[in-house]
């Protein structure tokens, strides 16, 4: 089975398209389009965030690189063994993945990184499809409530299955999968003490564990 990532030009969101042709405009050397997924589908682990960052991932089309949400994910997921290489906030520094894969819930970026649920909605059906198509997942990380909002809804389960809470553990009926849930690595979850990098930390040591 392959997986087939949002089209650069993908017009499902009218919104989004218009913020994109923006983009163009005033940052010609971006990537400006629908960011695919980092890393292999045959993965055991994925990890999914919220949508790029303006001069993040749209810049770089990497998800979560040259953003602060990065700066602290990938360095930690290079100290358990599960990256390899030097991340320098560019998608060429060659900095790999080891068993994870990194996606969005939205592939564009929105205005104020805030997307519409309607946009959650148009982009949830690739979100679907790619954990269908990764064959060894075990693992699903969703990274704030948004995230872990959408990989219910992907999954075709309801909100009632399973609050989000950081550090939770939700055994899935499917594939004996499990859902771990985090406070999003952003710069504003760190700076106001949300989130810090030893509970990050915890939470992937625990994935491993469980793995």
């Amino acid at each position: 089975m392959s997986f087939q990532n949002p089209n650069k030009n993908c017009t499902l969101c009218e919104r989004l398209c218009s913020f994109r042709k923006d983009n163009i405009k005033k940052y010609p050397t971006y990537y400006n389009g629908p960011v695919p997924a980092f890393g292999d589908l045959d993965a055991e682990i994925l990890i999914v965030g919220l949508a790029p960052g303006l001069h993040g991932a749209n810049q770089t089309g990497r998800p979560f690189t040259n953003d602060y949400a990065g700066d602290v994910l990938y360095p930690i997921l290079k100290e358990n063994d599960l990256a390899t290489g030097n991340y320098m906030k560019k998608a060429d520094d060659g900095f790999r993945l080891i068993n994870v894969r990194v996606t969005n819930t939205v592939r564009c970026v929105p205005p104020e990184n805030k997307p519409t649920t309607a946009e959650e909605k148009n982009c949830r059906i690739f979100l679907a499809e790619e954990i269908k198509t990764m064959p060894n997942l075990k693992i699903i990380l969703s990274l704030g409530t948004i995230s872990h909002k959408n990989v219910l809804q992907a999954l075709g389960l309801k909100q009632s299955f399973a609050k989000f809470t950081h550090g939770a553990v939700h055994n899935l009926p499917m594939r004996n999968m499990k859902l771990i849930d985090s406070y999003h690595t952003s710069r504003y979850n760190i700076n106001t003490g949300v989130l810090t990098y030893p509970m990050f930390d915890i939470i992937i040591k625990k994935i491993k564990e469980l793995l």
